[in-house]
């Protein structure tokens, strides 16, 4: 089915995009969370009228995104973790860990936004990227060390 965007959806497109997604998925979840209108002839007339509010809408998320990664740009996340003799963690460090430790520095991200491909299981310094915005990234250090 055939759908155009009310909202920017990382997986899919940016607000006001068609795109073309599962009947289920458009049915169960998109139209009635009112993420996405049907891509009807109706439904692209009303979205060339609002074009200009969505390329306003568009540049303001892209600008607090891009705010948001100057002020992300050279946080240090310094995480404490048991180790054994060999230098190896007891467990891991994971995407859940490192969320907890940027909210104690009172930043505040979303789980999808860090892109951690595997849990850290060694001590060291990562730099782990972190996506805020369709073409904004930026890095994060996280330092584990042994407590």
């Amino acid at each position: 089915m055939k759908v155009i965007l009310k909202e920017t959806i990382d997986s899919l497109g940016i607000i006001g995009s068609e795109v073309t997604v599962a009947d289920g998925y458009a049915r169960n979840y998109l139209l009635p969370q009112s993420k996405a209108l049907k891509a009807t002839p109706a439904n692209r007339k009303i979205l060339e009228q609002e074009k200009f509010k969505i390329e306003l809408q568009i540049a303001k998320e892209k600008g607090l995104a891009e705010e948001m990664a100057k002020r992300l740009e050279g946080v240090t996340c310094k995480i404490v973790a048991k180790v054994s003799q060999e230098d190896r963690l007891y467990g891991s460090v994971s995407l859940r860990d490192i969320l907890d430790t940027l909210e104690t520095q009172d930043i505040k991200i979303e789980k999808q936004m860090v892109l951690l491909t595997e849990p850290i299981k060694t001590i060291g310094t990562f730099k782990i990227p972190i996506r805020i915005y369709k073409d904004v990234e930026t890095e994060i250090t996280v330092e584990i060390v042994p407590e």
